[in-house]
């Protein structure tokens, strides 16, 4: 697989500082991350965080910011102007910092996620898809479990709704299996409207309930998706998402799922 196309999400690392983060990433091979927005890794509105320490260290291991694993938009829905104002306000400061990161697209989440607000948020993300499209980033609902973000009939609709390229869906599809959504009638769905891809593995145990295994080790089929994705023009990155902490440390674990990535 295309090494040149993945990168490596952070969210691991989330409690440490970025040097360390990067130094673990790069150890494991990777030359890209999918950076989370929150201290110590990236914010737009704590003014502990400063643009030039990421861009230095990014620079010192060579590793780009391919997607920031934001969480712009939760304000949409809600009643009070002044935090839709602000909502508005982090996600054009967000888009323009991955502009001058060279991030291709940015994660964003649809409100507080009940599908009857949707038509309050959608107005939000024509407007920063504006934006967007000027600065050439493009926005991601992630597949997360909710009554948008959980359910490819309301990706669909909302990304129909929005009606830009630089605004759809992150496609996860372990995500999308843990709230009982099965994966390849997701794609099916949304398939027009995918920005950008997470990867993990998982499957069922004897309970039947869904459990994260090692990349590689579930059920999930990384050649499906990719060939999928592929099919519809994509020419973005794949991010890697480790949380599973528990089978065995970031620190060796990222090293395997790059190779795994590399030899599928």
């Amino acid at each position: 697989m295309d090494t040149e196309r993945v990168s490596a999400c952070s969210y691991p690392l989330q409690k440490e500082g970025l040097d360390y983060t990067f130094k673990v990433l790069s150890e494991a091979g990777f030359k890209k991350v999918d950076l989370l927005a929150k201290m110590p890794h990236f914010s737009v509105s704590d003014p502990a965080f400063s643009m030039d320490e990421l861009e230095r260290v990014s620079d010192q291991y060579g590793i780009e910011v391919a997607n920031i694993g934001s969480y712009c938009g939760r304000g949409f829905s809600s009643k009070s102007e002044e935090e839709r104002t602000s909502a508005m306000d982090e996600m054009e400061k967000t888009l323009e910092a991955a502009k001058r990161l060279g991030s291709k697209s940015i994660r964003v989440v649809p409100g507080t996620g009940e599908r009857e607000l949707l038509d309050q948020i959608v107005p939000y993300f024509q407007r920063a898809a504006e934006q967007a499209e000027k600065l050439g980033v493009r926005m991601g609902i992630e597949n997360h479990g909710g009554e948008i973000s959980g359910n490819p009939e309301a990706c669909k609709e909302i990304s129909e709704k929005v009606d830009s390229k630089y605004f759809g869906v992150l496609y996860e599809p372990c995500n999308l299996m843990a709230v009982g959504v099965e994966y390849k009638s997701a794609f099916d769905k949304f398939r027009d409207h995918v920005v950008h891809v997470h990867f993990k593995d998982g499957r069922y145990d004897a309970n039947d309930k869904w459990v994260r295994t090692m990349l590689g080790n579930g059920i999930i089929d990384i050649h499906w998706v990719f060939e999928q994705v592929e099919g519809t023009g994509y020419d973005r990155d794949y991010a890697l998402e480790f949380e599973v902490g528990e089978i065995e440390p970031v620190e060796t674990g990222y090293r395997k799922w790059y190779e795994t990535w590399k030899n599928a």
